[in-house]
């Protein structure tokens, strides 16, 4: 691993550790943070926002990706997840969908622990055989 990818590793985990610290989940107690690193080498983060109609609210992965789109980037590169508690969590699958839309299978998703990143799988691991904007784009 280059110095510069590592460091950027280590960037991601600190802010997605942050973002999971700010999470607003009153209702589950369940924090989540998300960092997307997108194409342009910046870092995006997100956190888990719940509300009083749960389980109707905002995933960390679609906080983070939001942020991404208002920034004007569209490309994922690599992404970092972590919640509270003492097993390591993948996005969801609907947040899997989302992540679809803008990353491709070989996409890393880095999933961390409070020590740091543990294991990291790619997208065509956690959404094999996915629909994506290609499909719609052919039909067209």
């Amino acid at each position: 691993m280059n110095h510069k990818h590592s460091a950027q590793a280590t960037d991601a985990f600190e802010l997605a550790t942050a973002a999971m610290n700010k999470a607003y989940a009153p209702y589950s107690g369940f924090k989540v943070g998300a960092v997307i690193e997108a194409a342009n080498g910046k870092l995006y983060s997100g956190c888990n926002v719940e509300n009083a109609a749960y389980p109707q609210g905002c995933c960390a992965e679609a906080s983070a990706i939001s942020a991404m789109i208002m920034d004007g980037e569209s490309s994922i590169s690599a992404i970092t997840v972590i919640g509270a508690g003492d097993s390591l969590i993948t996005p969801c699958g609907g947040c899997r969908q989302r992540i679809r839309e803008f990353a491709a299978d070989d996409t890393p998703i880095h999933l961390c622990s409070p020590a740091g990143v543990e294991k990291t799988l790619t997208l065509g691991d956690l959404l094999p055989m996915s629909f994506g904007p290609e499909h719609i784009e052919s039909e067209k």
